[in-house]
């Protein structure tokens, strides 16, 4: 397998429908042949199950519904991309902070809910499969250190988390057991987290990639990062991915805008927040995978690089920040993170890619 040098784009769809336009010295293009053109070989896209309200208003952030996956899908396989789906087995965000289960799931537990997880996974990869764009590899679960579908698969209850994510393993192996699966935490550079996590799952679960997120302002040093990623390939007989990641290409704000990345987090990371200290940054993190013992580092993710400051491209409508009951900003908080600029104009951090 080459390099993965991979973006998660599944907000496109949504953005596009709101007139975002893509750039290369000047001329427009369709962003997946910009992409391409940089030598980007795989994308990951997220999938919801049903992102909609009863009124059928959609949630945001993408509302990465089933149809919207196999659209975004299929323009990256006709780039002969690779494609990884991520499982969020929620109708809206998956996180560390919260996972709640689909609404039609709601009332399940026990059995009946491992069934669902099966069902629904194996359903979704054979519609796929009937589309043309079946996935090379899957993702059981978004960021799932504290577990998923709660609070049924809660960390703490272990052994139910343990059969919920196998059911899913399963679904996936027994449609094809070519597709590689993806187990994925975030705070990529915490050693400690990892091994306590996986000492107690990987006995019980049968996957084949370790996936982690590493975002230098949240989750510690590239250092950190290398000593985690070289420790649980060797400990846990695993590859490992960096499935997302991002860095800021500017600190200065956007109109109307409140970014996720401040000043305040430009002091602790050894980058600046301009054109050369995003590059930088992706130099040293293809730098840190690469040189992962035995091969195993199989690559990256950048996380929703073209998702540019326009219209409406916002983490959340109204109906998504009702149903996940807290505090989402209606805003894009991304702006300043993507790899186009606010005109969407590609990148010196793309050329970086590309020559690596």
């Amino acid at each position: 397998m080459s390099f993965i040098k991979g973006v998660d784009i599944s907000v496109q769809n949504e953005i596009e429908q709101l007139g975002a336009k893509y750039f290369k010295n000047g001329k427009e293009f369709d962003v997946i042949e910009i992409l391409k053109d940089f030598n980007i070989n795989a994308v990951r896209l997220r999938l919801w199950y049903d992102p909609y309200d009863e009124n059928n208003r959609p949630y945001g952030g993408g509302t990465n519904d089933l149809p919207v996956t196999i659209k975004i899908a299929e323009r990256a396989k006709s780039k002969n991309m690779q494609f990884l789906l991520d499982f969020h087995y929620s109708d809206f965000w998956a996180d560390p902070e919260i996972q709640k289960k689909p609404k039609a799931w709601e009332d399940l537990s026990g059995e009946a809910l491992e069934e669902a997880v099966y069902n629904y996974t194996l359903e979704t990869i054979k519609e796929l499969s009937r589309n043309g764009v079946m996935p090379d590899m899957v993702q059981i679960g978004n960021e799932i250190t504290n577990g998923f579908l709660w609070p049924d698969g809660k960390f703490d209850n272990v052994e139910t988390m343990t059969k919920l994510l196998s059911k899913g393993v399963c679904a996936v192996k027994d449609f094809n057991p070519d597709i590689k699966t993806v187990i994925h935490l975030d705070n990529g550079g915490n050693n400690k987290l990892y091994r306590e996590w996986f000492d107690k799952v990987s006995p019980n679960l049968n996957f084949d990639i370790i996936g982690l997120s590493y975002y230098p302002f949240w989750h510690g040093t590239l250092e950190e990062l290398s000593h985690n990623m070289n420790d649980i390939s060797s400990r846990y007989n695993k590859d490992v991915m960096i499935v997302e990641t991002a860095f800021p290409f500017t600190i200065e704000k956007a109109e109307n805008q409140t970014g996720i990345f401040t000043q305040e987090h430009e002091k602790i990371v050894p980058y600046k927040a301009n054109e050369q200290g995003q590059s930088q940054f992706m130099h040293d993190l293809m730098k840190v995978i690469k040189a992962v013992d035995n091969n195993r580092g199989l690559g990256f993710f950048y996380w929703e690089p073209t998702w540019i400051n326009i219209g409406k491209a916002y983490w959340s409508k109204e109906p998504g920040i009702r149903y996940l009951n807290k505090e989402v900003s209606l805003a894009n908080v991304w702006y300043n993170l993507a790899l186009f600029d606010y005109k969407g104009n590609a990148l010196p951090a793309l050329e970086v890619i590309r020559d690596f």
